[in-house]
């Protein structure tokens, strides 16, 4: 029986309302309430519209969280919360939230890294020891390549994006092809029609430092499709897929080479997209690297992965939040825990 503490997490830097509770390193309730489909018309997140989605959201996600976990707010050890990266007013809404429960409660609390939380999410199977790793971590604002030691106060970035995240130009190049918000999900599901191999897009910094550029593919697309105005859809989303994939894939492995390290995380939205994942299991057993992808459904933002570096935090002994932290819209990996 797993006798870890028992954590409660709240996320709200975008547009998923998510609550998460894990006792240890095991996940016993993971609810997200997403105000995708109010964004979807303006074809990207609208802040205020996402703020306002997460105070109407928040008790009954909670509450679910815990009738699903059979458990009641006074079981709780420790309440784990983003405090950024984020939107802001949507950040404010769920550090707000915890700070109350957690002062009312009063239970420590912890302010947490929305970066490295994805990466925790690898830590919620007890089978399976923890180890220093390389994260790829990719979603809708976050490309980066992450040299993990220790996910609760040894992280560092090899490298990042310098322009689009992957998540972002996902969602370009659906618009521009015509499809649904959010873009990964569509590109995905278009591109399985079509041939992956029939455009030969660029593949930007391919072979330079471990950071990422997107806005060359980006531009790449937009004007083939201006020049190619009877081409092939699916062709376009797969080839378009196909370069992200291969980019991502490269540096990552490149940098598990580099440093030595043997085990590759994959973590964020993007993690869930089907090629990425298939690719990433080829690669990685043709370069003897051990691949960790945690499920589809804790790719995206999520509780759980609040829970989980909130509990890790405190099986390590370290001293919870002070009361009051601020939450910040940005925030460097290396800070996994807020003081």
């Amino acid at each position: 029986m797993n006798n870890g503490p028992l954590i409660l997490g709240i996320e709200t830097s975008c547009d998923e309302t998510a609550v998460g509770i894990v006792r240890g390193r095991t996940l016993l309730a993971n609810v997200i309430s997403s105000s995708v489909e109010e964004h979807a018309r303006f074809g990207g997140v609208v802040p205020e519209i996402a703020s306002r989605a997460h105070l109407e959201a928040m008790p009954s996600v909670i509450n679910e969280a815990l009738r699903t976990a059979k458990i009641s707010l006074r079981d709780l050890d420790a309440i784990g919360v983003t405090a950024g990266p984020g939107l802001i007013g949507a950040l404010l809404v769920g550090t707000s939230a915890a700070q109350g429960l957690a002062l009312a409660l009063d239970k420590p609390i912890y302010g947490v890294n929305h970066l490295s939380s994805h990466l925790a999410v690898d830590a919620l199977d007890e089978t399976r020891p923890l180890k220093p790793a390389i994260g790829l971590l990719v979603s809708g604002g976050h490309s980066s390549i992450i040299q993990v030691i220790n996910l609760v106060d040894k992280v560092s970035v090899l490298g990042a994006t310098i322009d689009d995240a992957a998540g972002e130009a996902f969602d370009k190049i659906a618009r521009l092809l015509e499809l649904d918000f959010p873009g990964g999900p569509a590109i995905d599901r278009l591109a399985i029609l079509g041939d992956r191999n029939a455009i030969d897009f660029p593949r930007g910094l391919a072979s330079s430092d471990f950071n990422f550029s997107f806005s060359g593919l980006k531009t790449a697309v937009s004007r083939y499709l201006q020049n190619t105005p009877k081409t092939v859809r699916a062709d376009v989303a797969a080839s378009f897929q196909e370069a992200v994939v291969d980019v991502l894939l490269t540096k990552a492995l490149r940098a598990c080479t580099e440093t030595g390290v043997e085990a590759l995380i994959i973590a964020g939205g993007v993690a869930a997209n089907s090629r990425l994942r298939s690719e990433a299991i080829r690669r990685c057993a043709e370069a003897k690297v051990e691949l960790r992808i945690p499920p589809a459904a804790l790719c995206t933002d999520n509780g759980a992965m609040v829970a989980a570096i909130t509990s890790l935090a405190v099986s390590a002994g370290m001293t919870s939040s002070r009361p009051g932290f601020a939450a910040l819209s940005t925030a460097p990996v290396e800070r996994p825990i807020w003081a």
